[in-house]
């Protein structure tokens, strides 16, 4: 049931981002897809608790990732061999399939090394972060951060204290960590745009914009984009 928050954040990531889609419509369709297909397999997965069901939970993770790293990767970033987006695609493309097979190797590892995947996010955010003095994007993400802190949290409470939380009768943190880090992408997919924007759309200004309302106390961001002022 917990898997239903990655049904609604894809759609919701596509409303909100509608001005960002229509001038880069690929990276956000294909990541909003493979959300969805991420939900899909994790609900299989909590279902059967079958090797299958966990290899396709976490290899959907996996392509997710790598589908976004190829489309929103900042080029300053590429290793000095690769000069071209098409390359990094390769090189992506390349990784992810050889991850895949090893996938297979030790799957009980395969948790904990996509996990770690997001200390390279939160290291590339706070290189972006130096660079902006926007105060809304440093808001976006210090939220974001906090999102992703409680799911964590509760990913490594049930991994590791599973045997506590049966004893209580509490057996749900697994579910929570579903919810939350469906929360933190809620924030770190448009934070990922706003820096694309910057990058890849230079004839535009990537502005945050809240929804439903900036004087709400829960709200959600999302990017809108402004054509910058020419000086005569």
């Amino acid at each position: 049931i917990s898997n239903i928050s990655f049904f609604v954040l894809s759609p919701a990531l596509l409303y909100l981002n509608r001005q960002y889609c229509q001038h880069r419509a690929l990276p956000l369709y294909f990541t909003s897809a493979l959300l969805i297909g991420v939900g899909i397999f994790s609900m299989y997965f909590h279902m059967t608790l079958s090797y299958v069901g966990q290899l396709l939970d976490e290899l959907s993770i996996l392509w997710t990732l790598a589908v976004a790293y190829s489309f929103w990767y900042p080029k300053i970033y590429f290793p000095k061999c690769i000069k071209s987006r098409k390359q990094f695609f390769w090189l992506s493309g390349i990784t992810t399939v050889i991850s895949t097979l090893m996938s297979f190797i030790k799957p009980t590892v395969n948790a904990y090394a996509l996990n770690c995947i997001a200390f390279h996010v939160l290291y590339l955010t706070w290189r972006e972060l130096k660079k902006c003095n926007d105060k809304r994007v440093h808001r976006m993400a210090a939220v974001m951060v906090m999102w992703w802190v409680l799911a964590i949290s509760s990913w490594i409470s049930d991994r590791w204290l599973c045997w506590f939380w049966q004893a209580v009768n509490f057996p749900y943190f697994h579910s929570f960590w579903h919810v939350l880090i469906a929360m933190a992408l809620l924030y770190c997919c448009p934070l990922v745009m706003y820096f694309d924007v910057i990058y890849e759309m230079p004839a535009f200004k990537p502005k945050i914009g809240y929804w439903p309302s900036d004087s709400w106390p829960v709200v959600v961001p999302y990017i809108v984009l402004e054509e910058p002022h020419k000086q005569c």
